[in-house]
């Protein structure tokens, strides 16, 4: 049987999308239940045609004007309307859509790309979106804060031996220097949380159809960073011992699902980079790719006006995705119409 595309419900409110708020859990899942009954909606159990939405970093800290990430596009409203758009995608396929996998990036004060990490001459921390380059380590420009080395329980000798090497690894990757980051998604805070919306939408299919989200939580680790969802930057410490770990969930999904949907933010790096690492997994297997669906209106670029803007490049990193067999789609076509989906 042909599952339709389905409405969007009237409590989802468009013009919330960019605010915080609380989600009333009992109220929708009420709502929830009685939508699952209008429509006769059935439960993801019983889906022939497999399909996993995995949302990347749809955090307040990324997707909410003025908290410290926020991902604003050329437009400057970017990931506003990227989440109004991928939630009313969610809404229109509640019926087809078997499990939603969020990650979450998660963080804490004491880690290699905040300003806590570094000192200069003077202890002096460097400011949000400085570039510490390697040179800048070499000739002591920056150096390896003490303290948080006492407090991680790092000697000072490994710490500025690590802070070496790690930049080096960065440029080895040919990705960028080490970016001193504003704190941000910080455990516990309301930056970490999801999007309302989206978790309002999230929750709403949960119940609807029997299926538990399942969340990734990454970039934790102190001393590496974690952009892709697959795995962090660098891998090793200075003295070859492990500091992070890849991870397989996002190719296990690959593989138990027929087509996995990927959206979030930002395009340029953390949507871009799981792309590039999944290819890499999988080893450019042409038919694992083609179970990818990039919903690219759902995800922007990191613009910041006059410093940066990483627009062409996650462009070219999109086009070089659909050379490899990945699908790059809009959230306003009919999912029916995918080339691949069966639904």
């Amino acid at each position: 049987m042909e599952r339709r595309e389905l409405p969007v419900p009237p409590q989802f409110d468009k013009e919330r999308v960019g605010t915080v708020w609380r989600v009333p859990y009992q109220s929708v899942a009420r709502q929830a239940e009685m939508w699952r009954l209008e429509h006769r909606i059935l439960p993801s159990a019983d889906d022939r045609f497999r399909i996993c939405l995995i949302a990347i970093d749809v955090q307040n800290t990324f997707c909410i004007p003025g908290f410290e990430l926020y991902v604003g596009g050329q437009s400057g409203t970017g990931a506003v309307d990227d989440n109004r758009r991928l939630c009313e995608f969610l809404y229109r396929n509640l019926g087809v859509i078997t499990e939603i996998c969020p990650t979450m990036d998660t963080h804490r004060a004491m880690q290699v790309f905040h300003s806590i990490w570094l000192v200069n001459e003077n202890g002096e921390h460097p400011s949000p979106f400085t570039l510490v380059s390697v040179e800048d380590v070499e000739r002591g420009i920056w150096r390896f804060n003490p303290a948080v080395g006492k407090s991680l329980g790092v000697s000072h000798d490994y710490g500025q031996r690590h802070l070496l090497r790690y930049a080096r690894k960065l440029r080895e990757s040919s990705k960028y220097e080490l970016t001193i980051w504003p704190y941000h998604a910080m455990l516990g805070g309301i930056g970490h949380a999801l999007v309302a919306s989206f978790e309002e939408a999230v929750f709403f299919h949960s119940i609807a159809r029997c299926s538990q989200p399942d969340f990734f939580l990454k970039g934790d680790r102190p001393l590496t960073e974690h952009y892709s969802v697959i795995g962090p930057e660098v891998l090793e410490g200075p003295d070859g011992e492990r500091i992070g770990e890849k991870s397989g969930a996002i190719v296990a999904k690959l593989k138990a699902f027929d087509a996995v949907i990927i959206a979030g933010q930002a395009k340029s790096h953390c949507v871009a980079w799981t792309i590039d690492d999944l290819l890499s997994e999988i080893r450019f297997d042409r038919d694992l790719a083609r179970k990818v669906y990039l919903l690219e209106d759902c995800t922007s670029p990191v613009v910041i006006p006059g410093v940066v803007d990483y627009s062409e490049r996650a462009d070219a990193a999109f086009r070089r995705f659909a050379e490899a067999g990945v699908h790059v789609v809009k959230s306003t076509d009919p999912i029916r119409q995918w080339h691949g989906i069966r639904v």
